[in-house]
């Protein structure tokens, strides 16, 4: 089975700038040994199961109220297929297929 979890999670009740916050939970995520890509507005994870994937959110929440994080938000969709794990680059893969280069043209401000 392949379970892809895009995740969205930080704290509301410090401040507007939460990189600090958000920075533990990715490496937890790293250290997790499942596949995983950061974006600007969440991180996509794929597990094996449905509970691997909810472990992961509920390790996040753990981790923010370590922090005193009193008040969290919280997003998480979730794609689930029976099948082999490899779906996370196997999708991104797919489009390039179909149109090519999905690199954007405009440079990133910085």
């Amino acid at each position: 089975m392949s379970v892809i979890l895009d995740l969205t999670i930080f704290p509301m009740d410090q401040g507007v700038s939460v990189s600090r916050f958000v920075a533990p939970i990715i490496g937890m995520i790293r250290d997790s040994g499942h596949a995983y890509r950061v974006s600007p507005m969440g991180t996509q994870i794929e597990t094996e199961t449905l509970p691997e994937a909810l472990d992961i959110i509920n390790r996040a929440q753990l981790l923010l109220g370590e922090f005193g994080c009193e008040r969290i938000y919280v997003v998480s969709k979730f794609d689930i297929r029976q099948g082999p794990l490899g779906r996370l680059t196997g999708k991104i893969d797919s489009i390039r297929a179909h149109i090519g280069d999905l690199d954007s043209a405009a440079p990133l401000a910085s």
